[in-house]
């Protein structure tokens, strides 16, 4: 099974656990931030941090840990074009990550590091590949929902230098049109050869862009019909790269709605073969025993709650509570032990899987 779990993310997932382990999610671009806004943002982390440790923590592991943060924002790269950092530290561990997308700041002093915001960082990131397709100019890009990145290859770029390439029994038409039917259709089987490794190397959905008549002409010979979800017609020759993001918004939207059904119906047929666990409780105790192969999760859902002496019983958090047992978010914590099982996550929107208490996970067949 294809799993999140990235080296980065296993890394920070196999650190020791060590009290107090600070994790630190913030905003962090320098390209579009002042480095004075960043830096009052980063002290203020800091001295939040500093003040809890201190509070709840002996002073010889707080000292420790405040000096390895301060270390660390010290060296933080402000050359990065990335757009968030998540801090982790411990007196035995410490890490700095550079994500891709904009996260809430989020401060979390626990046994464990919340990693929910990395794996939540490389889902968000929904990779396709897009295939522009023009008279004047064929172009490839792996693009995910922030960037967009040309792919080059060895096709010529244009139709028309393959004009003298025709039988003579072809270029002795009158038919002007005939000859421009027969250059396009050349045309198209040369980009959807040079499809092939690229379709292979990266497995991923394709969007193609161009005119209803040179669409026409390569949805008729194209042999990668599977893996195109959408065709977008229009002329888009001299579109941008961020003219391109906004023309792909709606569809990718649309593509993501398309993904949550089709989870949906995952968990449905999972319910029908009872092999479904849905709500904290239930998904906690089937986590903790290693049954997980996809857990489906809305992305802002947490719970505190209190483990029994039993690890795979949790309960709603009651006050006054035992310390030792207090966990600050189950969920982060089901998502830790899905993955260290090699299974996988997906986050859905808040509101998604209210049917299910939020959180379901699929057992293993």
């Amino acid at each position: 099974m294809n799993t999140i779990a990235t080296p980065e993310i296993r890394e920070v997932m196999e650190a020791v656990h060590y009290r107090p382990a600070v994790s630190i999610i913030l905003p962090f671009e320098p390209k579009m931030s002042s480095k004075f806004e960043i830096a009052s943002a980063l002290k203020a982390a800091a001295t939040k941090v500093e003040k809890e440790l201190k509070n709840n923590y002996p002073n010889e592991l707080s000292s420790i840990v405040i000096e390895k943060l301060s270390r660390l924002i010290k060296d933080l790269n402000f050359g990065t074009h990335k757009k968030s950092i998540a801090i982790y530290v411990s007196p035995v561990f410490e890490k700095v990550l550079y994500l891709d997308i904009a996260l809430e700041e989020k401060i979390i002093i626990d046994e464990s590091f919340e990693i929910r915001d990395l794996v939540y960082c490389k889902k968000q990131l929904h990779k396709f590949l897009i295939l522009m397709l023009s008279s004047k100019e064929c172009r490839i890009f792996l693009g995910n929902s922030e960037n967009f990145a040309r792919i080059l290859i060895n096709t010529h770029t244009s139709i028309f230098p393959n004009e003298n390439d025709i039988p003579e029994r072809v270029a002795n038409f009158t038919n002007i049109q005939d000859r421009k039917e027969i250059l396009m259709d050349k045309f198209v089987h040369q980009v959807d050869n040079e499809l092939e490794p690229i379709l292979n190397n990266y497995h991923l959905p394709l969007f193609v862009l161009g005119t209803k008549r040179i669409s026409g002409h390569f949805s008729k010979i194209t042999r990668h019909t599977n893996a195109i979800i959408e065709y977008i017609h229009g002329n888009y020759e001299e579109t941008t790269t961020h003219e391109l993001k906004q023309v792909l918004e709606p569809y990718i939207k649309n593509w993501q709605n398309t993904f949550h059904k089709e989870l949906l119906t995952k968990i449905e047929a999972a319910a029908d073969t009872k092999k479904l666990a849905t709500g904290i409780k239930n998904v906690w105790h089937d986590a903790m025993n290693l049954k997980g192969k996809l857990l489906v999760v809305e992305k802002n859902y947490m719970y505190a709650a209190q483990q029994s002496s039993n690890k795979d019983i949790i309960y709603k958090i009651a006050h006054p509570y035992n310390t030792f047992s207090f966990i600050k978010d189950a969920v982060d914590d089901v998502i830790e032990k899905v993955l260290e099982n090699g299974g996988d996550i997906e986050f859905v929107d808040e509101g998604v899987l209210t049917k299910y208490n939020h959180i379901a996970l699929i057992e293993y067949y």
